[in-house]
């Protein structure tokens, strides 16, 4: 079979308190191998934030201060291939190095694959999903700006303090909205384009029609005329 690889991305600061919230109401990742080049994480490589069954009712600033929550720029490591820096090794090479092999990959990965689209774009990517798969849905996809992240009062600190925990994350996100964006004003162009075209050929076959409707019409005309003279 052919997979087409497709995925959807999120404001890395919302999908980071969306994914707070979800852990504070007990939600865990227990079950996740974490596979890479073969093998799961040593629990040295991939320590755990928390003690017990789960981490119910964490506070936000203990997500935060827990460095190595898998919250943190979460969008960019599912999108990269991990092998490139010795998977969950820390010691395989230094941050920075890890950290632009990271990105790059994302990038590359999210730019191959068939179609993804934003969760801030509903309308838009639900149209650049019906073009690039010539699918059309039963029903207008909905934009929903209420959510539970966007229910969470934080200061400016706050924020910010997020941004730097998913700065990898935010660069993503930017390329891709930017990507995203292009996208779509191709598309509606070539829609565009594609419209004019139809309707040129249109009017074409109509003034085609008109002429040859007209030569009938003239000979049965005549024909008429002759007849009554002819009678008379």
């Amino acid at each position: 079979r052919n997979f087409y690889y497709i995925t959807m991305l999120r404001d890395p600061v919302s999908r980071y308190l969306s994914e707070w919230k979800h852990v504070q109401r007990g939600a865990t990742w227990k079950t996740s191998l974490h596979m890479c080049d073969g093998r799961s994480p040593t629990p040295d490589e991939l320590p755990t934030c928390y003690e017990g069954d789960d981490w119910s009712g964490v506070g936000l600033q203990e997500f935060m201060d827990c460095s190595y929550n898998l919250a943190n720029n979460r969008q960019v490591r599912m999108l990269a291939d991990l092998s490139l820096v010795g998977c969950y090794n820390l010691t395989f090479m230094n941050e920075s190095e890890r950290n632009m092999i990271l990105l790059q990959s994302a990038k590359n990965n999210l730019k191959n694959m068939a179609f993804f689209g934003l969760t801030e774009f509903q309308r838009k990517t639900q149209y650049l999903f019906e073009r690039t798969f010539n699918l059309k849905f039963i029903s207008p996809f909905t934009q929903f700006n209420v959510t539970r992240a966007s229910n969470v009062d934080i200061g400016e600190d706050v924020r910010q303090r997020i941004e730097e925990l998913n700065f990898l994350d935010m660069q993503l996100y930017e390329y891709a909205k930017d990507l995203f964006l292009q996208r779509f004003q191709y598309s509606k162009q070539e829609e565009h384009q594609k419209n004019r075209l139809k309707r040129r050929e249109e009017r074409r076959l109509l003034r085609e029609q008109r002429a040859h409707q007209w030569p009938r019409e003239e000979a049965a005309e005549v024909a008429v005329t002759e007849d009554y003279n002819s009678q008379v």
